[in-house]
């Protein structure tokens, strides 16, 4: 079976985000990642170049595909903010609909700019987010 292509990397997200030469969008990476860092209790794991992910959860599908992944996490993408809510939108219909610009993919929620959006909603649409994974997937101790 193949390997999954998004895997934890030893990069240190401080440094990763120091990097980041846009003063608006380093701003606005910093915000995600203190949000992400009280939200979910986790220090970020670079999953990529500029993927952070915060916990980590072990699935494994019906085909027998398995793996682990992070709970909840972001990117800096050249055009979008990319958050990864993986569990997807259902019952988020409410918040989404007050949250400012955005779009969807099936677990991709895409942000042009944070001071476009209401920080309340995505706080309370990360902590549902974060609420419905660890529902589904418990943490485990020595995780």
């Amino acid at each position: 079976m193949a390997e999954n292509k998004t895997q934890p990397l030893s990069l240190d997200p401080d440094a990763v985000i120091a990097e980041i030469s846009d003063d608006g969008r380093r701003a606005e990476v910093t915000a995600l990642d203190k949000l992400l860092r009280r939200l979910s209790g986790s220090r970020p794991v670079m999953w990529g170049p500029a993927m952070f992910g915060y916990g980590k959860y072990s699935y494994k599908y019906a085909s027998g595909r398995e793996g682990e992944l992070f709970r909840c996490g972001f990117a800096l993408r050249s055009r979008d903010l990319v958050l990864y809510l993986m569990p997807g939108f259902e019952g988020l219909e409410d918040d989404l609909s007050r949250l400012g610009p955005h779009k969807t993919g099936k677990c991709c929620l895409y942000l042009k700019k944070l001071d476009a959006i209401d920080m309340g909603v995505l706080e309370r649409v990360l902590s549902r987010t974060l609420a419905v994974m660890d529902e589904r997937y418990p943490v485990r101790e020595n995780a």
